[in-house]
């Protein structure tokens, strides 16, 4: 099996051993795995395909690389990845490895234009067809026996009576003979309708309702004025159900034009001087209107400081650096007040909770943000917000949410074949008990990343089979089942395990796991666990699946041979690294967005893009790895994580570049103050917007530009994001991180 191999001159870098001998030579940088050389090579090995589902436990194409996706049977990539794409025969097998059997589900992802939508099967007052035992949907797992009479089922091979309108013959291969005719027979993902047994209540159109804070600071700095001339935009798109309320006096949109109130809201409040806010009779009022109306829906919530007020929900700040990196750290993660209960409330009624912060202090987001988490919200935070600057930022955010495709009033079961089972379920999620996933809401880019262990011996020839169905109400008040099948494979040979892992599947549920993890266990501890789980992971592949080698080789598996610098990133997250120059906000924010993501934008958000900005051709340029060697100072390089962008210049780029982009005549006169580039009729300029469009178009969040120039202030925000080098809360670098893991393997094995 392609190993990667790493021979250490000696043992390793500054092993005891060595340290009386002569200098050690160091690792070279270009020797080590690039996760850009392993984006590159399936970019030219499969790029600008089709990928056709058809094959179980087939490894789809990387995240990174663009393809056509052709539904033949088995759900696309974009609503499922897995850890890996063959389990393990045996639970024993499964603790030797340490290899993590997680699929990635986002049920409701994004498709691109040029591939198929989900067809809509509509069985009427029947219903969809379901097996008696196991409760699994009809779908291509099914197998018609005793001339298409009956069926065995793929799950728990329960033998079950097909319904005379639903019989058909079979041909000469005992498969029907409308098989491609129905999408429940021959599609990895469709939907049905669902009929009135799977309506707690007679689903309506959900509703939008826009709440805002209108306290003095946002009154004075003009946030208010914004936020209703936005929304009045926004909502005169005719294919919204709108229905909107103001704080602090609530008032429905039935009872006035909505013109009138938005344009009389900022002068309504000018003269207050009220500057202590409430918040959670906020969230409550938004649940009772949509409780009263009958439906489900979304709240948009504005808000900019702690609510200090005497209401339920008050909060007092807790921001304590003193705990830092001691046991009581994980307090500042969870939750304080009644949110919890609240939260609960929302989910039952179905009610989506989105939160817009605004913050120039703490406001505690681990608190504020909670119900926005459990109900499948997004949470959104503008630090020191500026009118002028971060505007444009806000309205794209605000603009992109409400036009998101979503589900509403939503439960999600995860079904598996019989030998293992879904355990552990990581998201913007809430579960009343262990086996229903319940979203007030679900967007195209929420993830939910499910765990499964064995509860018995596998069998290589049906493989292990993984069912998810999502019952929910549509934007246009439908309820249907959203349903995505995926087979994979089983061996008895650890080998196989190893040869389909997908790296950026694995770093999700790490990340997930271990973000999760910091509400009950010390940092450190939970930092041991990654780093010993990537030893073993590791460590069982060398001794049991790799040609023997030297105990100074750290030997690394084809496809996870970039797991150790993406479990540097991980390690290295403002999250897990516990440092005083870090608002406990902003690692409370980070740790709600990761939790909630899909494997592309985890992916990206753990090792940034960075690309050379070049002056020739209209390709795009391709990415160079994270780290400060790669950049020069005659070069200008874009890098984006998903939340954060920045343009750096070297000291000695090209005056022909910045008349190009910014219309001066040298580096001195480069604005670090403007957040974008003019609109320029050149070349250059063009190339660059267009590069920067793109990167945006796939990423939920407004990536706002920041501009830096070497050696300047701002470009120690900037250097935290090169990734592969030591940074200055003292994470290691890429390189010191191998020789780490690589001594770790080495007493494991020993």
């Amino acid at each position: 099996m392609a190993a990667s191999q790493l021979s250490y001159p000696g043992a390793f870098p500054g092993s005891p051993a060595q340290l009386s001998g002569p200098p050690q030579k160091k690792l070279d940088p270009d020797s080590i795995p690039s996760p850009i050389q392993v984006i590159e090579n399936d970019k030219a090995a499969r790029g600008g395909q089709v990928y056709a589902t058809n094959t179980r436990g087939q490894v789809p194409p990387l995240v990174t690389t663009n393809c056509v996706i052709q539904d033949q049977g088995h759900a696309s990539p974009r609503y499922m990845r897995c850890s890996t794409y063959c389990f393990p025969l045996t639970a024993d097998m499964a603790r030797q490895a340490r290899i993590p059997l997680a699929a990635v589900i986002q049920p409701f992802a994004a498709v691109p234009p040029n591939e198929t939508p989900l067809y809509l099967v509509n069985h009427g007052e029947t219903g969809p067809i379901r097996c008696n035992r196991c409760k699994a949907y009809m779908c291509p797992f099914m197998q018609f026996i005793e001339g298409g009479r009956r069926y065995q089922c793929g799950f728990c091979n329960c033998i079950n009576d097909v319904p005379p309108f639903f019989f058909q013959h079979l041909d000469h291969v005992g498969r029907r003979i409308d098989h491609y005719e129905r999408p429940e027979l021959s599609l990895g993902s469709y939907e049905y309708v669902a009929t009135l047994d799977y309506c707690r209540k007679p689903p309506k159109p959900p509703a939008f309702i826009f709440m805002i804070d209108v306290s003095y600071r946002n009154i004075k700095s003009g946030l208010v004025k914004l936020i209703c001339i936005s929304v009045l935009g926004l909502t005169h798109c005719p294919a919204l159900p709108m229905q909107v309320c103001m704080l602090p006096r609530l008032w429905v949109m039935s009872e006035f034009p909505q013109q009138d109130l938005l344009d009389q809201i900022p002068e309504l409040f000018a003269d207050t001087n009220e500057s202590e806010t409430i918040f959670a009779p906020v969230i409550q009022a938004g649940m009772e209107a949509l409780k009263a109306a009958e439906c489900a829906g979304k709240l948009f919530i504005f808000h900019s400081s702690l609510p200090t007020a005497e209401a339920p929900g008050k909060l007092k700040n807790r921001d304590d650096k003193k705990l830092l990196n001691t046991d009581k750290e994980k307090t500042l993660f969870q939750p304080q007040g009644n949110y919890e209960a609240l939260a609960k409330d929302c989910v039952a009624n179905g009610c989506c909770v989105n939160l817009f912060l605004f913050p120039n202090q703490y406001m505690d987001v681990a608190s504020m943000g909670l119900v926005t988490m459990y109900t499948g919200g997004t949470l959104y935070k503008y630090n020191n917000f500026q009118l002028e600057t971060d505007s444009p930022q806000f309205l794209s955010d605000l603009r992109k949410d409400i036009q998101k495709k979503m589900g509403f009033d939503a439960t999600m079961r995860v079904r598996t074949s019989t030998g293992f089972r879904a355990t552990d379920f990581f998201g913007a999620i809430y579960m009343n008990n262990t086996t229903d996933v319940e979203m007030a809401a679900v967007d195209c880019d929420k993830a939910v990343t499910v765990e499964f262990k064995h509860d018995d011996k596998l069998n290589e020839d049906t493989g292990a089979l993984i069912q998810c169905a999502v019952l929910y109400t549509s934007m246009s008040g439908q309820r249907r089942i959203r349903i995505h099948n995926l087979g994979l494979n089983c061996s008895s040979q650890l080998a196989d395990v190893y040869r389909t892992c997908e790296t950026d599947a694995l770093i999700n549920f790490f990340a997930k796991s271990a973000f999760k993890a910091v509400l009950s266990q010390p940092l450190k501890t939970v930092r041991d666990i990654l780093m010993n789980q990537t030893a073993h992971m590791l460590a069982c592949y060398k001794k049991n699946c790799a040609s023997p080698a030297a105990v100074s080789q750290l030997i690394l598996p084809d496809t996870v041979k970039v797991l150790p610098v993406y479990m540097n990133c991980l390690l290295k997250s403002c999250v897990l690294a516990g440092r005083p120059e870090i608002p406990t906000d902003e690692r409370a924010f980070h740790r709600q967005l990761v939790m909630a993501m899909g494997v592309a934008d985890t992916q990206l958000y753990f090792y940034p893009l960075l690309l050379p900005i070049v002056s020739q051709g209209d390709a795009v340029p391709a990415a160079v790895r994270c780290s400060e060697e790669r950049l020069s100072e005659g070069g200008a390089f874009l890098l984006a994580n998903g939340l954060s962008m920045f343009l750096w210049l070297g000291a000695s780029v090209s005056p022909e570049l910045i008349q190009g982009l910014f219309n001066v005549p040298s580096f001195a006169h480069i604005s670090t103050e403007a957040i974008s580039l003019p609109n320029l009729d050149n070349p250059f300029s063009k190339k660059l917007k267009h590069i920067l469009e793109q990167i945006q178009s796939q990423k939920p969040y407004t990536m706002k530009l920041m501009i830096v120039k070497q050696r300047e202030q701002p470009e120690m925000l900037f250097r935290q994001f090169l990734v592969e080098d030591k940074n200055i809360y003292g994470g290691a670098s890429y390189v010191d991180f191998l020789v780490c893991i690589h001594k770790e393997i080495s007493q494991l094995l020993s």
